[in-house]
């Protein structure tokens, strides 16, 4: 096993971690935290163990981290929206 997939497992230990302790913001600061972290992280896996292993790690990182990516996608919806309506 790479060293990249080791970091990405502790990733994941640690967002699982950071799920479990109460949080008064609805863990949106731990959220902003790891995303900071798994960004380049996901670089690093790609990097060394190519695309496929990457897309993996990706779709394992958004299934923790799925309100963000759901926020986000409603976000562009919605700026797609305003870009094609009415002239």
């Amino acid at each position: 096993m790479s060293g990249s997939l080791i970091l990405a497992c502790l990733w994941a230990l640690g967002a699982n971690l950071a799920a479990i302790l109460p949080s008064r913001d609805n863990h949106w600061r731990r959220a902003y935290v790891l995303i900071a972290l798994g960004i380049p992280l996901l670089g690093y896996v790609t990097y060394e163990n190519g695309p496929v292993i990457g897309l993996v790690v990706m779709m394992a990182g958004m299934s923790m981290l799925r309100w963000p990516v759901i926020y986000l996608g409603r976000w562009m919806r919605r700026l797609m929206e305003k870009k094609d309506g009415p002239t």
